[in-house]
């Protein structure tokens, strides 16, 4: 059904390739008309105002008829980003309900012995998380969009914030905690929201592990660099095309690489990143050498606040 609605962008872009050329013929042709009809019309200067005129009309077609190519074009890629975003939540809520109930039904079970019952609570506590985790996503994404998301400052251990992350992402990954290699000295703090801190650390961690083939290697480093703090999120990942490394902060759009297709994803993680960056005062940009050399995201906040802006290197 999604398909059946999902028009081809090229659409638009062959009316416009078609369109522009007809036109210009058409103008050619019609000042040729005049030109060659000068003697039998009216006088040289009537005629030469007539086809600056014609010329002005001309460009005003080309003007509404390329906005709205664009325009539509852009409209396309936006909806085809829903239908995928859409797409992703259906995927991303019923893997861990499934879970949940197929744990649920064989909790039911007389003869499971008590290990095996620690086990499934581990599990269904694990897909609890993830739905949770992903629902707040979800929920600061929307609220970062129409501007609804207030900050609380308080003085922040930032080694603290990076270490929980680091551990829940490990969690929800199931993968080895010393795969994530943490670089940030006891004394560097922060003012600033601890909790959009680390919604921003934990998304930039996940999606780290989640990009990178094993054995998984993330490094995060953080220290003082003036009035700011600078925290730097290095894997050795899939990496990102150099033409896509500044869209990836726009919400919903995922890399075009079928490696970063192939896995789970809703493209709204590094839109909040750099949504709650921005409120916090902070600037954000991705850096990668480019597809399967991996990717750093740099983060910098000001240690009391100040301008913001996303940028990519």
């Amino acid at each position: 059904m999604a398909a059946r609605r999902l028009r081809s962008i090229s659409t638009p872009i062959v009316l416009a390739a078609i369109s522009v050329p007809l036109s210009i013929a058409l103008l050619v042709g019609w000042m040729w008309v005049v030109i060659e009809n000068l003697s039998l019309t009216q006088q040289v200067t009537q005629n030469t105002l007539l086809m600056v005129l014609d010329g002005l009309f001309f460009v005003v077609i080309m003007g509404v008829l390329i906005t709205f190519s664009v325009y539509l074009a852009r409209e396309i890629q936006e909806v085809r980003r829903q239908d995928s975003f859409i797409d992703s939540v259906t995927h991303e809520l019923k893997s861990p309900l499934a879970s949940l109930r197929l744990c649920l039904e064989t909790l039911g079970r007389a003869e499971l012995e008590t290990k095996q019952r620690e086990e499934l609570r581990q599990m269904m506590f694990d897909d609890v998380e993830r739905l949770s985790s992903f629902i707040d996503d979800v929920l600061h994404a929307s609220r970062l969009a129409a501007d609804r998301v207030g900050m609380s400052v308080s003085d922040v251990n930032v080694r603290e914030v990076v270490e929980a992350s680091a551990d829940t992402v490990a969690a929800r990954h199931h993968v080895d905690r010393s795969s994530i290699h943490i670089e940030v000295p006891e004394v560097v703090r922060l003012a600033t929201d601890e909790t959009a801190l680390a919604v921003v650390i934990r998304n930039l961690l996940d999606n780290a592990v989640k990009y990178s083939p094993e054995p998984i290697h993330v490094t995060v480093r953080a220290g003082v660099d003036g009035d700011s703090l600078e925290l730097t999120v290095v894997d050795r990942g899939i990496g990102i095309p150099t033409n896509e490394l500044k869209r990836v902060f726009q919400r919903f759009f995922r890399v075009s690489s079928e490696d970063v297709r192939s896995r789970k994803g809703t493209g709204i993680g590094l839109f909040v990143v750099a949504a709650l960056v921005r409120n916090l005062g902070g600037t954000v940009r991705a850096e990668s050498p480019g597809q399967g050399l991996g990717t750093a995201m740099h983060v910098r906040l000001p240690l009391r606040g100040r301008q913001n802006s996303v940028e990519a290197a």
